[in-house]
C-alpha cells in the first residue's frame, strides 16, 4: 500500500489547511483509516493484494476502488515530503523508447514549455484532461454503474465519464477538458474511446501537447485484486507523426478515502516558477504489489 501524503502540487494550499488535515480529529471526519471491505487476506492476515480481482454480476471485472500511482522512488515516509509523484507526472512518455514522435512544431513546443513551466494549466489550478488523471498525484476513485463508469478524483473535485450503453463518439463534439468518452468490453479489457479534446493540453509537466484533432484509446485491465493497468494510446496527427503506447500501473489504495481539495483558492505560486537545472535521476523499481 502506499504511504499517504499530500502530494506535490498542494504545496499551494494554506498552512491552516495542512495543519487541519494532520490532526487526528479531522483523519477521522474525512474517514482515513476505515478499513476497506471485503478485502482477501493472506493466512497471516494481511491484504493478498495477489488475490484474484473481483467481478460484477455479469461476469466482467469489477475496477471499483480506490487507486493511486507508482512513486518514482519506493515509499519513504514522511522524509519524502512533496516528492512523491509518479514518473508519468513528469513525462508521460518516460518509458517510450525514444519519446513521442514529435511533428517539427511540437516538438519545438515542448522545449519551449520546458522552459516556461508557468504556463502549463496545471500551475493555474486548471482542469486536468483526462490522460492526466492517470498520472495525477491525486488519489482517484472508480464506480462502475450500468451504463457508464465514473471515475471521480481528489484535485478540484473532478470527474469523468465513461459511457458503456454502446452510443458512439459524436462526430462533432464540443471541445472539452477530458472530451467524449465511449467504452466497450473485449473480454476481459474495457476498450474506452475518447475524442473532442481543447487544442491547448498538456499531456504532463513536460509539456507533452494533445490538440483538438487528437484521440485516445485507453484499454484498462484489472489482473489482480491490487493492480490496474492502464494502456494508453496517442492518436494526434496533428501534434505527432504516428500514434504512440504507454502502459501505467495503478496500485490500489486500501482503508482510505478522498480527500475535497480546490487548488484555485488563493493560488500565488505561478509567478515564482523557474527553470532549474536538476541532476539526472534514474526512477528506482517500485515495490511488488505483494508486498
Amino acid at each position: 500500500m502506499q504511504t499517504r501524503l499530500l502530494p506535490a502540487t498542494r504545496i499551494i494550499l494554506s498552512a491552516t489547511i495542512l495543519f487541519s488535515l494532520t490532526i487526528t480529529p479531522a483523519l477521522r471526519a474525512q474517514w482515513l483509516g476505515y478499513p476497506t471491505k471485503d478485502v482477501p487476506k493472506k493466512a497471516d492476515g494481511t491484504p493478498n493484494l495477489s488475490a484474484p480481482a473481483p467481478r460484477t454480476a455479469d461476469g466482467k471485472p469489477d475496477f471499483s476502488g480506490m487507486w493511486g500511482w507508482i512513486n518514482i522512488g519506493p515509499p519513504c515516509g514522511a522524509q519524502c515530503g512533496d516528492t512523491q509523484i509518479s514518473r508519468e507526472f513528469i513525462n508521460i512518455a518516460s518509458t517510450l523508447k525514444g519519446g513521442p514522435p514529435y511533428q517539427p512544431w511540437a516538438a519545438a513546443l515542448v522545449k519551449k514549455r520546458s522552459i516556461e513551466q508557468g504556463s502549463d494549466p496545471n500551475v493555474h489550478c486548471m482542469p486536468r484532461d483526462a490522460p492526466r488523471i492517470w498520472t495525477d498525484d491525486y488519489y482517484k476513485r472508480i464506480f462502475m454503474v450500468p451504463g457508464r463508469i465514473i471515475i471521480l478524483t481528489e484535485r478540484n473535485m473532478q470527474y469523468r465519464q465513461i459511457f458503456t450503453d454502446g452510443r458512439k463518439l459524436p462526430a462533432d463534439p464540443n471541445p472539452t477538458w477530458n472530451g467524449c468518452s465511449v467504452g466497450h468490453w473485449e473480454g476481459d479489457t474495457m476498450v474506452i474511446e475518447t475524442n473532442g479534446f481543447r487544442d491547448d493540453l498538456w499531456l504532463d509537466a513536460a509539456g507533452n501537447p494533445l490538440t483538438e484533432q487528437g484521440k485516445m484509446t485507453e484499454k484498462i485491465r484489472r489482473p489482480t485484486y491490487g493492480t490496474l493497468e492502464v494502456e494508453i494510446t496517442i492518436n494526434d496527427p496533428k501534434a505527432y507523426t504516428a500514434p504512440w503506447t504507454v502502459k501505467i500501473n495503478q496500485p490500489l489504495i486500501l482503508d482510505s478515502e478522498l480527500i475535497d481539495y480546490y487548488c484555485l483558492e488563493n493560488e500565488r505560486d505561478s509567478a515564482h516558477m523557474r527553470k532549474q537545472d536538476t541532476p539526472d535521476r534514474r526512477p528506482v523499481a517500485a515495490p511488488s504489489q505483494g508486498d
